[in-house]
């Protein structure tokens, strides 16, 4: 998909090594963003944009997102508070996928930013044990610290009907 917000796709070689922004979006017009910490490098969370999302995120630098389940644009902590400030935007060879490195506000002294909406810093909170053929009932363990924040008390409790947020 070609968006007139960014520069035509053109050959190979000017995807790959050229140096215009020229997003390949996939059929449902969106591209994989993986969000990292700026300081540590840690995975916070993977998601999409679309063109919009991407021009957003580009120009306010604070990170905007499509969700997918809620069908719209959105920005990282319009509900939270824990928005994303960019500190790069990096493109892969074929330009199918961003990564952001972000910074995000302490939720107190000490207490680094949280981007899980289930109240953990990265949504990537549990490993999956290796070295033994999975059983059907393979248990995860947890890697982190435990959860930052009270999704109850920052989101409110979800209604049966709502539309999910995450």
């Amino acid at each position: 998909m070609t968006d007139p917000l960014f520069a035509p796709r053109g050959s190979k070689a000017e995807i790959e090594e050229g140096d215009r922004l020229s997003p390949k979006f996939d059929a449902d017009g969106l591209i994989t963003a993986v969000t990292v910490d700026a300081d540590d490098g840690a995975v916070l969370m993977v998601a999409h944009m679309n063109a919009e999302a991407l021009a957003l995120t580009i120009e306010t630098g604070e990170a905007h997102y499509f969700s997918r389940s809620r069908g719209r644009l959105w920005k990282k902590g319009e509900e939270s508070g824990h928005v994303q400030k960019l500190v790069e935007l990096s493109v892969d060879c074929d330009q199918d996928a961003v990564v952001l490195r972000v910074r995000m506000p302490e939720l107190g002294p000490g207490i680094p930013g949280a981007a899980c909406h289930t109240g953990h810093r990265s949504c990537f909170f549990r490993s999956v044990p290796l070295g033994a053929a999975p059983p059907a009932d393979l248990k995860l363990s947890v890697n982190d610290a435990g959860k930052l924040f009270d999704p109850a008390k920052v989101y409110g409790t979800p209604k049966k009907t709502d539309t999910p947020r995450f």
